[in-house]
């Protein structure tokens, strides 16, 4: 038993190969906000009506629900990163829920107000769960490849962290290309896209738990 304990030590010492350390998870995180933010940056200056965006902009109660999304997604994608690390408490995961209480909260006065006048008109809400869906993808996917080089402990915690990010951020984007306030069911299919991007990711790294199990 011991010589087999010898042996494995001398082949490890003798075939393994050194470990690259990861940068600081602040600055990982900041990378790849940078990189999205430059991206999506970049598509709003190509494909929206920034005059429009503008006049939407100079509306107080648009600004706090932009920036609740926008922080939202920053802090929860910040808090992944941290996550994603064994010596990093859980309490990371408490991180963006103080915006994204702004975020809802602001979202819904807005939907309550015009509740009156639309009543329960759809908007838009197809291509909200289209955009949302879909902008979130492969930012999801780029950001899960980021968070499983740390090895994480808890990946699904992870994920799920990682999802709300994304989605948030796609929202975030949305508002952009979505010219005007959004109604109950507007709202409604908006948290239902950032859940189903939440439970997809969650659900993706559980199922590849079960699958290294076996």
């Amino acid at each position: 038993m011991a010589d087999d304990a010898a042996r494995l030590i001398e082949r490890l010492a003798a075939e393994a190969r050194p470990v690259r350390r990861l940068r600081p998870p602040a600055l990982r995180a900041a990378l790849w906000l940078g990189t999205v933010g430059a991206l999506i940056a970049l598509a709003i200056w190509l494909f929206s009506d920034l005059t429009l965006s503008l006049q939407r902009l100079q509306n107080a109660r648009l600004d706090w629900e932009m920036a609740g999304m926008l922080l939202t997604g920053i802090l929860a994608v910040v808090a992944a990163f941290h996550l994603s690390l064994p010596d990093r408490s859980a309490l990371w995961a408490l991180l963006p829920l103080p915006p994204l209480a702004l975020w809802l909260a602001t979202t819904g006065y807005s939907c309550y107000r015009h509740w009156f006048t639309d009543g329960w008109a759809l908007g838009s809400s197809w291509d909200c769960l289209k955009f949302i869906v879909g902008v979130s993808v492969p930012l999801g996917g780029s950001l899960l490849y980021l968070l499983h080089r740390a090895a994480p402990l808890m990946p699904v915690r992870v994920a799920t962290m990682a999802g709300l990010g994304v989605a948030s951020i796609a929202a975030f984007a949305l508002q952009f290309f979505h010219p005007f306030d959004v109604t109950f069911l507007d709202l409604g299919t908006q948290l239902a896209a950032s859940a189903l991007v939440v439970l997809a990711t969650g659900g993706y790294e559980r199922l590849t738990l079960s699958r290294g199990a076996r």
